[in-house]
């Protein structure tokens, strides 16, 4: 469960923990003869890549939801105003 802080305080969102961009900033690696450890690099960036790949597909998905509410919006907006009468048919 993640935990987000909220009002100071952490609270459970019940989705899976994801990177915020303090951590990916602030990540360090166990340092090697050679510098760091290839594999823990490739490991967060292979999480990193995963989250974003994810983060992108909400995004497409929300997008195509937009344009379907968009739509059909402005498909209602169309018949409501054909059905509609002027508001003043009278003398005044």
């Amino acid at each position: 469960m993640a935990q987000v802080y909220r009002s100071g305080r952490l609270y459970g969102t019940g989705l899976p923990a994801r990177l915020t961009p303090h951590e990916v900033r602030t990540r360090s690696f166990d340092p090697r003869r050679r510098g760091v450890d290839p594999d823990q690099v490739r490991e967060f960036q292979a999480r990193v890549a995963d989250d974003l790949a994810d983060l992108h597909r909400q995004i497409r998905s929300l997008a195509e939801e937009n344009e379907r509410l968009k739509r059909a919006l402005r498909d209602w907006q169309t018949m409501h105003a054909r059905e509609c009468r002027p508001a003043n048919d009278g003398h005044w």
